[in-house]
C-alpha cells in the first residue's frame, strides 16, 4: 500500500519511542499493534480503536478524526518545509486531550492539538528531534 495525496487531517506531530533500542530511545514495548519500531517510519494515531479513542480523546479538543487501523499508511508533510514521510500506523496516541490548544507555528500559520506521534526515524525525516513539535498536514 502506497502513501496517497488525499488530505485527511492537520495538527501537531510529536515523536515517541517504541520497540528495540535505537538512537536516543531505550528498549520499549512494540505498541498497540505489536509492530512498532523506533528505527522505522511508523506512527501512532488517536483513533486506532475504540479503546485507543477512550484514552486519547481528541474529541475533547475538537478533533473528530476518522478511525484508521493498524497497518494503515499515511503521508505526513511538514507545514513549514514541505518535507514528507510515509508512515505505517503501529500504535495508539498521542494523548490529544492532555494538550488541547497547544500550537506549533511557522510563517504566522499555526496547527493546534497533537494529532499524530511519529517514531524518531519518521520524525527526523521531516524535522529535528530537538524541535519536539511540528505543524503537519496528513494525507492518505
Amino acid at each position: 500500500m502506497a502513501c496517497g495525496s488525499t488530505y485527511l487531517w492537520a495538527g501537531e506531530a510529536t515523536w515517541f519511542c517504541c520497540g528495540n533500542a535505537w538512537g536516543s530511545c531505550g528498549s520499549e514495548n512494540t505498541g498497540a499493534c505489536g509492530t512498532c519500531q523506533s528505527s522505522k517510519n511508523m506512527a501512532a494515531w488517536p483513533n486506532l480503536s475504540s479503546a485507543c479513542w477512550n484514552i486519547t480523546r481528541p474529541d475533547l479538543c475538537g478533533e473528530n478524526m476518522p478511525r484508521r487501523a493498524c497497518g494503515s499508511v499515511m503521508n505526513i508533510r511538514h507545514q513549514c518545509s514541505g518535507a514528507t514521510v510515509c508512515v505505517t500506523l503501529a500504535d495508539c496516541g498521542p494523548r490529544t486531550q492532555s494538550f488541547c490548544g497547544e500550537a506549533a507555528c511557522c510563517s504566522g500559520t499555526c496547527r493546534t492539538n497533537r494529532v499524530v506521534d511519529l517514531t524518531p526515524a519518521a520524525y527526523s525525516a521531516i524535522g529535528s528531534l530537538s524541535s519536539g513539535l511540528l505543524p503537519v498536514y496528513i494525507y492518505e
